[in-house]
């Protein structure tokens, strides 16, 4: 082993003495002759101490301890002359390197490779698509965003009204204080409702009446109007009161066709309620001795007083109103036929006023201001036709019974309605005798002609909108044949009254006098 290192320090020093003591060319001629005529390397023996001369300049090392390799012994070739035994280890080739697209390429020279026109396409479709996916990551972390609000707003109004701001919200203890009316307004929430309460001194906070209602599933039939509640009422009290059966107050209801004043049947004597009296019986407050309410005369008093304002008068009806002939029936007409309400807390002018304003709005929804480009009718004048028709006819035949009155009134012919003589009668019946159609009224339309002095009962908004377009035609007679309510109509005189006679027969026209 340590002669195999030995030689293959050997090696390793020979190379290291040609390459500091190279050849130098230049002192050799071209033909490989030296400046004396010797040739370079030639087989010539008196060269041979040159080379051993030349050598003998190479430096030779040695350590202290080396061997004596010309006195060490000689071996047989074993083989390992060959073997390159150097210090350090030949290098090795570096492996392949892989090979690299154009495209890849270019980019290591910092340029962009051009794709195919393909690859162009899908390169664009690849970004849309990101473009796509990035939009709606986007929407998407929005529309979370907007919920976790929502639902932290939710946990936090649910954790404030539950825990009343950290206690609970203040409330009455009681007892109940006097009865306040209070109004729910149409569309009105539980929050709204308990504002109104405290406002009114029923409740001591908003927050006690809402806890009290989300706890009662019957809030949600609460109905708009005006309802009497204890004040002072601990809130679960004030709850209960405003569900309860009687909390309702001012709440009325008219019939169609309905008068003012109370009217009593030829053959029965039954009271025929009017509108007064309507009222009066929705304006009570409490129950018992403890009860109040708007009376009948109160009303009557109220609506003949000459303070057309005051009562609500709207400004179509004010003249005609002014110049009416009899104070107490001044307001007839102008409180609508329908469902009304009205806050029974009021004075009987207030509470005119407030029925008599709702009604005006309900007529002019029709059109009522406009109407009279078809009729030659002014708003008022309608008003009192449609009443006519109203207490005339049955829906079926309105637009009819509109038209004869237009008929009638453009040839000034007298309407002849029995309805008009019974308006100013205590005593009414369908028929009428022949002195009640002689008397001569500012509404009997027998002893004059046109229409009377003002509508003669509450007309609904089916009629108004029959007498704003009357059906077509040329009927100036009608008449009802029996009790079913068939009515003919014609335009022949003649002929109307052979219609006469056929409700003669029916037994319609007989009178209870």
């Amino acid at each position: 082993m340590t002669d195999r290192w030995a030689r293959a320090e050997e090696r390793y020093r020979q190379r290291e003495a040609d390459r500091r003591y190279r050849r130098d060319d230049r002192a050799w001629d071209r033909d490989g002759t030296d400046a004396g005529g010797r040739a370079a390397g030639g087989p010539h023996d008196d060269w041979d101490g040159y080379y051993d001369d030349d050598t003998t300049v190479i430096p030779r090392y040695t350590d202290d301890d080396e061997l004596d390799y010309d006195s060490a012994p000689q071996h047989e070739d074993d083989g390992y002359d060959d073997l390159d035994y150097d210090l350090e280890p030949e290098p090795q080739a570096p492996p392949p390197r892989p090979q690299r697209s154009p495209a890849r390429k270019l980019a290591a020279k910092g340029k962009e490779a051009r794709p195919a026109r393909g690859s162009r396409k899908r390169s664009r479709a690849a970004s849309r698509k990101a473009a796509e996916r990035k939009r709606k990551r986007r929407n998407m972390w929005l529309i979370g965003g907007v919920l976790v609000v929502l639902l932290v707003g939710a946990v936090g109004f649910a954790v404030r009204e539950l825990a009343g701001g950290f206690g609970a919200p203040e409330d009455f203890a009681g007892p109940a204080g006097p009865l306040v009316v209070v109004q729910v307004h149409a569309g009105d929430t539980s929050s709204q409702i308990a504002e109104t309460m405290v406002e009114k001194g029923v409740v001591a906070s908003s927050g006690a009446f809402f806890q009290a209602a989300v706890r009662n599933s019957n809030m949600s039939s609460v109905q708009p109007g005006y309802y009497q509640i204890p004040s002072r009422s601990p809130a679960a009290e004030a709850v209960a009161a405003l569900l309860g059966k009687n909390a309702r107050v001012g709440n009325l209801v008219i019939s169609e066709g309905r008068l003012l004043h109370d009217q009593h049947d030829v053959n029965t004597g039954a009271r025929k309620e009017g509108i007064y009296t309507k009222i009066a019986a929705a304006s009570c407050i409490g129950t018992g001795a403890q009860q109040k309410c708007v009376t009948y005369e109160e009303l009557d008093a109220a609506g003949s007083g000459n303070d057309l304002a005051a009562l609500g008068v709207p400004s179509w009806a004010e003249q005609s109103v002014r110049e009416a002939p009899d104070r107490k029936r001044q307001i007839e007409g102008l409180i609508a036929a329908g469902t009304l309400d009205f806050d029974p807390s009021g004075t009987p002018q207030q509470i005119l006023r407030q029925l008599i304003t709702a009604s005006a709005a309900s007529y002019e929804s029709t059109g009522l201001l406009k109407s009279g480009a078809e009729t030659g009718l002014s708003p008022y004048e309608t008003l009192i036709a449609a009443s006519l028709v109203e207490r005339e006819a049955l829906p079926q035949d309105m637009p009819k019974v509109a038209r004869v009155i237009v008929n009638r009134l453009e040839v000034e012919q007298p309407l002849q309605f029995d309805s008009t003589v019974n308006y100013s009668l205590d005593r009414t019946e369908v028929a009428t005798t022949d002195d009640d159609r002689a008397t001569r009224t500012p509404w009997n339309t027998y002893a004059m002609s046109g229409l009377p002095a003002n509508p003669i009962s509450a007309p609904s908004l089916n009629a108004l909108r029959a007498m704003e377009n009357p059906e077509p035609g040329d009927w100036l007679y009608f008449v009802t044949i029996d009790q079913k309510g068939t009515t003919l109509f014609t335009e022949s005189y003649s002929e109307h009254l052979r219609n006469i006679e056929k409700a003669r027969q029916s037994g319609i026209l007989d009178s209870g006098r």
